[in-house]
């Protein structure tokens, strides 16, 4: 319904902020991330998300698309709403979290409040599932070793770099971390924990 709300951030509080647009205040809840990014007096643009539920109408907002994108696969994972995808993204950035459920490291994601050991293996689980479900074929091209390049299914190479747009990252972003990386003699895995420890740098 609302792809962002851009206006004058006139309070915040835990995990929430309102932003003024044309005398109409926008209850957003959003991050400790994104909440560090703003000041009440100035103007910000959040891009967000709706919750819509018979007894509720909420609106979720966030200073970057990653982690929006982020927060959108998240929810989407059987026993994670809301308040537990903010959670996570209040204790990591979309980068740190994606290399956490790549490398299945549960402790990193039970940092977060609310976030137990189940939640912790079923976010790893899924997550993967859906990156390995969603994978089309889509690849960075070599021969161009430049952003932005895509053509048809090559091995590892594609299954990464399908695997990167899953987590939200665009061409070029994605071009640039899987540059320079033996796509030969490591795995699927290791290739995917290269490109993302490049990107949370």
């Amino acid at each position: 319904m609302f792809y962002h709300i851009e206006g004058t951030v006139t309070d915040l509080e835990a995990n929430l902020a309102v932003i003024d647009c044309s005398g109409v205040g926008y209850k957003i809840n959003t991050t400790t991330t994104t909440l560090s990014r703003l000041k009440i007096g100035e103007r910000a643009k959040l891009y967000t998300y709706c919750y819509i539920r018979e007894d509720s109408f909420d609106l979720y907002g966030f200073y970057s698309l990653s982690e929006k994108r982020f927060f959108e696969l998240l929810i989407n994972v059987s026993g994670v709403g809301p308040k537990a995808g903010l959670s996570l993204l209040s204790t990591g950035t979309p980068e740190s979290l994606a290399m956490a459920i790549v490398e299945e490291n549960e402790k990193a994601l039970t940092v977060a409040p609310g976030i137990g050991k189940k939640t912790a293996q079923r976010v790893i689980l899924e997550l993967k599932d859906k990156i390995s479900e969603e994978i089309s074929g889509n690849v960075f091209d070599t021969a161009a070793a430049g952003p932005g390049a895509v053509s048809g299914s090559r091995g590892k190479l594609g299954d990464a770099a399908a695997a990167l747009a899953v987590l939200g990252y665009d061409n070029s972003e994605i071009a640039s971390a899987l540059k320079d990386i033996d796509m030969e003699s490591l795995s699927l895995e290791e290739i995917i924990r290269q490109a993302l420890r490049k990107m949370i740098k």
